[in-house]
């Protein structure tokens, strides 16, 4: 099978039920072709995992299309848009509009944004980043949500966008909220943390029209964890809001973030099971609690490294064995070759509430804002080229973006939460703005330096026998 037929390959496997088995087969062998065999660029231990994950990302659809879970309608709008124009190509527009970017700026655009239009939620989740002492929550109006959602269309050839919030679906400016977004911009798709709480027959049939938006509903683990967390009540609206997608047949996934109050429960099988298997989740990313400010709960939250490695091992088993789709944002470094932060490309970079434009969503200080940007008549790809963009990418390519064959430790990709040390010492620029006042009290408290100093070089005690042995000697 051939790159350019997928498409159409994918849409007889979703249109013809008594096919679909022997159609799915023949996809897996093409993607494993692709990404394993035919691949002398990367380990190849980083060509199994790769292979893995979209192997368990088609098992997981396909399971949910067999169940009715999932709408023919909304597959085959994913199929043109997210296959098409993300894993496969764009067409000719999306690859002018890359070359365009190539030759102005030396290098290729980002693949996408993360994107949190507003502050406001419903909820008050304990160590959540998004959270405000602000008497009025910021929210960014639709007139520049509008723009930046073209930006990224039109300058970087994207055609897929992260909402993060606040919760998205609070959005609301000159009567405009994301759905209009995602009705205008019908050629590109949407994924959405939420928290679900807001997610009704109304929404979901709204989302099975527009048909290229998926919700990635957070939970914490089941009842007890999540309304520990989120409050009480929370885990049964979430169950309601399920009910409602797959009424809908709407594809949806879910959110976690491991702390060390819930960290036992992640590592059971029947967490996975309830979610994948009864639930109908097609996929689900995995977060650590990553700490920003001095304080001691949110530091007493974090996974410890021996508690990382045990839910890395985890993850190996549900990918390879289970065959669930998971990702974890700091375990999972191999799937996309590192650091995916700084506007590479491959990754992302990520805007806020207030309009300031930061690597990552984790890393809370920034150079630029969009506000002011436009009103120096610049645009989102000048943000690119700051200081602290620049050299999150030179030490993204050092650290074996350039050398797939030999890179160093992709088991600890993240720049500022597995290398404070380098990150504060010559990653970020000292002119740094930081979002919130926690943010400013993390970058001039020693212990907070200390704690994540100690924190990566024990993390670095336990993978580096694991890269060197399963990795690089594979």
């Amino acid at each position: 099978m051939k790159l350019e037929t997928t498409p159409s390959m994918l849409t007889r496997m979703v249109n013809q039920k008594y096919l679909r088995k022997l159609l799915a087969k023949k996809v897996d062998n093409y993607i494993y072709d692709s990404i394993v065999n035919n691949n002398s660029e990367d380990l190849h231990q980083v060509s199994l995992k790769r292979y893995q994950f979209f192997s368990a990302m088609l098992k997981c659809v396909v399971r949910n299309i067999d169940k009715g879970y999932v709408s023919k309608e909304v597959i085959r709008k994913i199929i043109n848009v997210l296959v098409q124009n993300n894993l496969i190509s764009g067409g000719q527009s999306y690859e002018q509009a890359v070359e365009k970017f190539r030759q102005k700026y030396g290098e290729l655009p980002p693949s996408f944004i993360v994107f949190s239009p507003t502050q406001i939620c419903n909820l008050k989740c304990i160590g959540c980043y998004a959270a405000s002492a602000a008497d009025t929550p910021a929210t960014i109006p639709y007139s520049y949500v509008d723009r930046i959602v073209g930006e990224v269309h039109d300058s970087f050839g994207s055609r897929f966008i992260t909402i993060s919030g606040g919760e998205p679906f609070m959005y609301k400016s000159n009567g405009k909220t994301l759905l209009d977004i995602y009705k205008k911009y019908n050629d590109m798709f949407f994924l959405s943390y939420t928290n679900g709480t807001l997610i009704n027959d109304k929404v979901a049939a709204e989302l099975a029209i527009s048909a290229n938006a998926t919700p990635a509903i957070s939970v914490e683990g089941f009842e007890q964890e999540t309304d520990q967390r989120r409050g009480l009540g929370t885990y049964k609206k979430i169950l309601s809001a399920f009910e409602h997608l797959r009424n809908a047949g709407v594809p949806f996934g879910i959110s976690v973030t491991a702390t060390s109050k819930n960290i036992d429960v992640l590592l059971t099988d029947e967490f996975y099971d309830f979610y994948f298997l009864e639930q109908g989740a097609c996929y689900m990313w995995q977060f650590q609690m990553m700490p920003i400010g001095r304080g001691k709960d949110e530091l007493d939250l974090m996974v410890m490294p021996e508690q990382r490695i045990q839910l890395y091992r985890k993850w190996e088993k549900l990918l390879a064995k289970k065959r669930y789709c998971i990702a974890d944002f700091w375990n999972s470094g191999v799937l996309t070759r590192g650091c995916i932060a700084y506007g590479r490309s491959g990754g992302y970079f990520y805007i806020d509430w207030h309009g300031n434009v930061t690597p990552c969503a984790f890393i809370p200080y920034y150079l630029d804002n969009i506000y002011d940007l436009y009103k120096n008549e610049k645009n989102l790809s000048d943000a690119l080229f700051s200081d602290f963009m620049k050299n999150g990418r030179q030490w993204q390519k050092k650290y074996g973006l350039d050398n797939w064959k030999k890179p160093q430790n992709w088991l600890m990709p993240c720049s500022i939460r597995d290398h404070y040390e380098i990150f504060r010492n010559s990653v970020m620029p000292k002119n740094v703005k930081p979002e919130d006042q926690k943010a400013k009290e993390a970058l001039e408290s020693d212990e907070y330096f200390e704690v994540l100093k100690k924190y990566d070089e024990k993390l670095e005690d336990l993978t580096k026998k694991i890269w060197e042995t399963e990795y690089l000697s594979v």
